[in-house]
């Protein structure tokens, strides 16, 4: 392994009975990374003689935490590693009304992209989708949702949408063949249901990487041993979980999806696709 030192420099100083030993001093912020941060701190260690290791191996764990690299490591140590380096997080908000109106057509596309090691939010795709069949939302709608006219009016269509969503995809090294990611939904609606039945209404093609997921509501199912009939709102109760932001707004439910995530991942959940191939 090829470590880079450039922001550490390593110097002879003397102890009391004039033996040379090596101390570390920290010159910079040294930049890793994450996952060579264990390996960082075995590789500088590694340097000192055996009788400094002990003074100084305590310097060495200072200074790594001392650049988050201490709580970076617990993050990544604290639960077992899962089977995708990424998931990304989908909820769709959709026309509505009742009794229900036909083709309902996704008015809100969000995406967190969530580190598989981490846990954590690293990227978000986030846009409104102007409906064209009805392009007018209902007040129902409106009140469900939080989504007002203004909100989807001159915004792209479906197919724009999807376009940037591959864009996007492609800029956050998603579509490497390399790189492990699965989508996950609250429920098999999004991806089995509204996103396939309206690209076949419009005549578009659903792209691979839609045609696999995992419901959250089965996993929660697997982890808790109980089925959450009210979907977020009973996963984040289950969990002792504070709810974020506004329930049906499609950014928020995503922002919950991912905390129950990595709640249930801190607990020792293994991740596994739920969806059937098409």
């Amino acid at each position: 392994m090829y470590l880079c030192m450039s922001n550490l420099s390593l110097s002879s100083v003397s102890d009391a009975s004039g033996c040379s030993m090596i101390a570390l001093l920290h010159t910079g912020a040294a930049k890793f990374p994450q996952n060579l941060i264990p390996r960082a701190r075995q590789a500088v260690c590694s340097l000192l003689p055996a009788g400094v290791l002990k003074g100084y191996g305590s310097i060495v764990s200072r200074k790594l935490a001392s650049h988050s690299f201490g709580a970076s490591m617990a993050a990544m140590s604290s639960f077992p590693p899962q089977r995708y380096h990424y998931f990304l997080v989908l909820d769709f908000e959709a026309t509505c009304d009742k009794p229900q109106i036909h083709p309902q057509e996704i008015i809100e596309f969000p995406i967190l992209k969530l580190n598989g090691r981490t846990m954590e939010i690293e990227s978000t795709f986030h846009m409104y989708v102007q409906p064209v069949v009805h392009p007018q939302l209902t007040p129902f709608c409106t009140e469900l949702t939080g989504i007002i006219q203004g909100m989807v009016d001159g915004q792209p269509s479906l197919q724009q949408v999807l376009e940037r969503v591959d864009e996007w995809m492609a800029k956050e090294g998603l579509l490497d063949p390399s790189v492990k990611s699965i989508f996950v939904t609250c429920g098999d609606w999004d991806l089995k249901v509204m996103l396939p039945g309206q690209c076949q209404y419009l005549g578009l093609p659903v792209a691979d990487y839609f045609k696999q997921w995992i419901n959250l509501k089965k996993a929660y199912s697997f982890a808790m041993g109980s089925w959450p009939k009210n979907g977020l709102l009973d996963m984040n109760k289950g969990l002792n979980l504070q709810h974020i932001g506004r329930p049906h707004s499609g950014i928020d439910d995503c922002k919950n999806i991912a905390n129950i995530m990595k709640t249930l991942a801190h607990r020792g959940f293994i991740f596994k696709q739920t969806s059937k191939p098409f």
